[in-house]
């Protein structure tokens, strides 16, 4: 049966290249012939009506949707665009996300796989989705499609998975036209699959149990695994809605003891499915037909030598424990036996060779009269052999010559550009240590004349004192005593200080954040033309670069001290005992499902919590606190540049906490972390102030506006009109691509919701 399917595609196949099928429905009829063909080999545990009627296995793909329409809950909606493939799992759509910012994580641009209502009708089965979907967002690998979460439409009652978008074609198709694959390339392919499961193994224990053509996907040069399990929990849900481990996998690559055991599944059910996918690579058809027998052995595939067949057959052994332990211990086994292939056969030949010497010398011997003859072709060969070895010789030395010239031109090259480097990194740590000490003089010459100034008003005319001098306040000494400000003048425009701000509480127990005081001054707002065009470059939607503009100058005529880090889990817990505040969102703040202790960046808070926060420390310390304004934070986060980050038009992952699979203007790639770091673990910007870029997106005042126009210019919240049901969030997560690290960068999120990748960071009123 999978053979009829496999000559079918190929003649859907030449129908489209010849121009008479279009793309979409030549992706129509594939999915329909492949579900055809999976639903004709029905599991142990199937009814008699499902495999006698081939329509059953196709109940649930048509869920009436169509491109245009918009899913999903109403604050997280996605318009489908067009219908990349559909089969008995549902229908795949690509989609473009209407609102990102209501569960970060993901780009606009996105793939949906959209489950009919029958596979979760049961909330059991709902379950088992969520609870797959929660555990594919942990797998962050360059060989696995990124599943960024799982949602439900209230409409369709259907739910679906948002997931990377890919460009390419699946390996079904690239099966169904080329037919067989060459030894060397098939092992090519699935090489990047074994360091797929490895790790899903290696960091979550994790196995696929659903790996087929239709699962591997080819974008570009890259290899891709598709439905990381949640495609098998589907099929295994039962009616009663209790997993059934015998039909997890699809019919002709499922292993013969799944289902069988009351463990967990083991990393043999991919060894077998992948070794079923070699063959059907190599062959051009499955290796076994309809249900499998225990002494079933197919055809060996045309090329293999005993070794290799050998190998071959151990990853679909029908025992489990003799197959390897691993899909790459298995892919080892089958390379080594293909280098003891060809050491028997160099041995073979070198006994042949000596075979034919003797037979040589034998022929020489008997054949007396023809001695003379023979030596002298003997010795025109041997010479013939000489002149060719001394040309090889000749060729090889000029080749390492070369060799050795290149190699020595690339090393004066690099030499020269490391002496270049370390002299520019001299120059700009001396001029950098020059200006902070005029910085530092200045700073300190204008502290003392403030304080003398202060002194001068805080000694009236001793004559007049009695008369004058208003009774003081019963707050005034205990709020003035709390403030610890090493270096105490507020800047002004175009002063840099070092000034680290704390305030103590009221009751002397504690102290509050530490400060940085900001001087004043102006700066131009938004985006240049040339950084919305290297954002372009890098993935940047135009909606997203839309928000920036236009681009406009801000005055920060009022000074202010803003939190030198985002506020920590330790400072969180001093509010939550002292105000008895409990969690409200789905993100446990203490345990956010990566390692964190008090000097991480606090997560799981919505913008109403950090409000409450504020409000809080102005009571304890007696002084004015606020989440700051969007123009004050963008201020700060350039510290004086008008580059794309603070410290210039790029960024490595030394620099700040993002995603390193991805890079940015040219950038390398670098660290994904998987989660939040301590604050002050990556270099300061020129301010002082650090985790500006990265870790954590932070909550400022303003409501979120679609773009600048008729924003204020004098550094003060944005709270009128705009969307009044979400707040700004700016400087990127541990989550995202470098690019949402950009100083100019705006996102928006619901003032109600919470999550792992926001926290926020104060502003005290000076």
């Amino acid at each position: 049966m999978m053979q009829t399917a496999m000559d079918k595609l190929r003649e859907l196949r030449a129908l489209h290249e010849d121009g008479l099928l279009s793309r979409q429905e030549f992706d129509s009829r594939k999915n329909a012939i492949l579900d055809a063909a999976y639903a004709a080999a029905p599991s142990p545990s199937a009814s008699s009506s499902t495999a006698t009627d081939p329509g059953l296995a196709r109940a649930g793909t048509e869920i009436g949707l169509m491109a245009g329409q918009e899913v999903g809950p109403p604050n997280r909606r996605y318009r489908l665009e067009s219908l990349i493939a559909y089969g008995g799992m549902g229908q795949v759509w690509e989609a473009t996300d209407l609102a990102t910012h209501a569960e970060l994580g993901h780009s606009a641009r996105v793939a949906l796989k959209i489950l009919p209502p029958q596979l979760t009708e049961q909330s059991a089965w709902a379950r088992l989705l969520v609870e797959e979907a929660a555990r594919a967002r942990q797998l962050a690998h360059q060989h696995i499609v990124r599943v960024y979460d799982w949602a439900r439409d209230p409409a369709t009652a259907s739910y679906f998975i948002i997931m990377e978008c890919l460009e390419g074609e699946d390996l079904d198709s690239l099966l169904a036209r080329e037919r067989r694959l060459p030894l060397a390339r098939a092992l090519d392919l699935l090489a990047p699959l074994a360091d797929a499961l490895d790790y899903a193994w290696d960091k979550h224990r994790l196995v696929h149990r659903d790996i087929k053509p239709a699962n591997v996907f080819l974008a570009g040069g890259d290899v891709k695994l598709l439905d990381f399990g949640i495609a098998a929990r589907a099929r295994a849900s039962t009616a009663q809605g209790v997993e059934a481990p015998a039909t997890s996998g699809t019919a002709g690559y499922r292993a013969p003891e799944a289902g069988h055991g009351d463990g967990a599944p083991g990393r043999s059910l991919d060894v077998y499915a992948t070794a079923v996918m070699a063959y059907q690579m190599l062959a051009g058809t499955m290796p076994f037909a309809g249900q499998r027998a225990a002494g079933d052995v197919p055809a060996r595939p045309d090329g293999l030598l005993d070794a290799q067949w050998e190998a071959l057959q151990s990853g679909f052994a029908w025992d489990a424990q003799a197959r390897p332990a691993s899909v790459r211990d298995w892919l080892d086994r089958l390379l080594a036996a293909g280098d003891a292939a060809a050491r028997q056969a160099e041995e073979q030949g070198r006994a042949a060779a000596e075979a034919a010497a003797r037979a040589q010398a034998a022929r020489r011997e008997q054949e007396e009269t023809r001695r003379a003859e023979l030596r002298a072709r003997v010795q025109a060969e041997a010479t013939a052999a000489a002149r060719a070895a001394i040309e090889r010789q000749r060729r090889e030395q000029e080749r390492l010559a070369r060799a050795a010239a290149e190699e020595a031109r690339q090393a004066r090259k690099e030499e020269l550009r490391r002496q270049l480097h370390e002299r520019r990194a001299i120059e700009a740590e001396k001029a950098r240590q020059e200006r902070e000490e005029a910085l530092r003089k200045a700073a300190l010459a204008k502290a003392a004349a403030a304080q003398l100034a202060q002194q001068k008003r805080a000694r009236p005319d001793a004559a007049g004192q009695d008369e004058v001098a208003p009774p003081a306040a019963p707050l005034a000494a205990p709020a003035a005593e709390a403030s610890i400000l090493a270096a105490a003048p507020v800047p002004t425009e175009g002063v840099l200080t070092e000034s680290v701000l704390r305030d103590r509480f009221l009751d002397g127990s504690s102290t509050g954040p530490e400060l940085v005081v900001l001087p004043t001054g102006r700066f131009e707002m938004g985006s240049p033309e040339h950084e919305r065009k290297v954002a372009t470059q890098a993935g940047a939607q135009k909606g997203w670069l839309a928000r920036e503009l236009p681009q406009h100058w801000v005055g920060i005529a009022r000074a202010v001290a803003m939190g030198r880090y985002p506020v920590t889990v330790g400072e969180w817990r001093a509010f939550v005992q002292a105000t008895g505040w409990t969690q409200g969102g789905d993100v446990d703040w203490e345990a956010p499902g990566f390692p964190q202790d008090a000097r991480h960046p606090v997560v799981g808070v919505n913008w109403f919590d950090a409000v409450r926060y504020t409000r809080w420390l102005s009571d304890v310390t007696g002084m004015t606190y606020r989440l700051p304004s969007e123009a004050e934070w963008e201020y700060a986060c350039r510290a004086g540049t008008k580059t794309a980050f603070s410290f210039g038009d790029g960024i490595t992952s030394d620099q700040a906490n993002y995603d390193g699979n991805f890079s940015y203007n040219g950038g390398p790639r670098g660290e994904y972390r998987g989660g939040t770091t301590p604050v002050g673990s990556f270099p300061a910007n020129p301010w002082g102030l650090h985790d500006m870029h990265g870790n954590v997106w932070e909550w400022v005042q303003d409501v979120v506006h679609d773009n600048y126009e008729g924003a204020p210019v004098d550094g003060s919240a944005w709270e009128e009109g705009g969307d009044q049901a979400r707040r700004i969030l700016r400087g990127g997560s541990w989550l995202y691509n470098p690019r949402y690290l950009r100083s100019a960068l705006r996102n928006g999120f619901s003032a109600v919701l919470s999550n792992d990748i926001v926290g926020f960071r104060v502003v005290r009123e000076l």
